[in-house]
């Protein structure tokens, strides 16, 4: 059994996170959910901070998960973690595209970094955190995307703006 590294923004959590989450903890001793700090995204909705909490919150029953923030290369921090897996998600071809790309250029550069791709369930395979932030905003209930503690601070959010 090994470390393995579930990388993502999580702005906000959502339940197809929480399942890959779930599912991960059940294959690997560990699972170390790591928050990015993604420079491509403009104008998150939750701090690093709030998502933490949040993350953290959502996966208090999961003993063999720990939620963690890195600023800097993923490559890095999986090594800094003593791991070499990666564990991605994929809603559709998309996904596959983008992340199989991801996956040969960290493998190219660390030399020794796996990428192992979970399918989504498909109950999850359209909920994403851009859906749920832009329905958010206009008042679509997003419950069944979210974890309850997350639907909480997004209607706190909501009311904020």
């Amino acid at each position: 059994m090994a470390t393995v590294i579930y990388p993502g923004s999580f702005d906000p959590v959502t339940k197809g996170h929480l399942d890959l989450i779930t599912r991960a903890s059940k294959l690997f001793e560990h699972v170390n959910v790591c928050i990015l700090n993604n420079s491509a995204k403009k104008c998150p909705l939750f701090s690093i901070d709030e998502r933490v909490i949040m993350l953290k919150d959502a996966v208090k029953n999961l003993p063999n998960v720990s939620v963690e923030t890195y600023d800097g290369l993923l490559i890095e921090y999986v090594k800094k973690c003593n791991s070499n897996i990666i564990v991605r998600g994929l809603r559709e071809m998309t996904d596959f595209e983008i992340e199989l790309q991801m996956a040969q250029v960290n493998k190219e550069v660390s030399g020794n970094i796996e990428t192992l791709f979970l399918a989504a369930d498909p109950k999850y395979s359209n909920v994403s955190s851009s859906v749920v932030r832009e329905f958010a905003k206009f008042g679509v209930p997003v419950g069944g995307f979210v974890p309850d503690n997350v639907l909480i601070k997004l209607r706190e959010k909501m009311t904020m703006m």
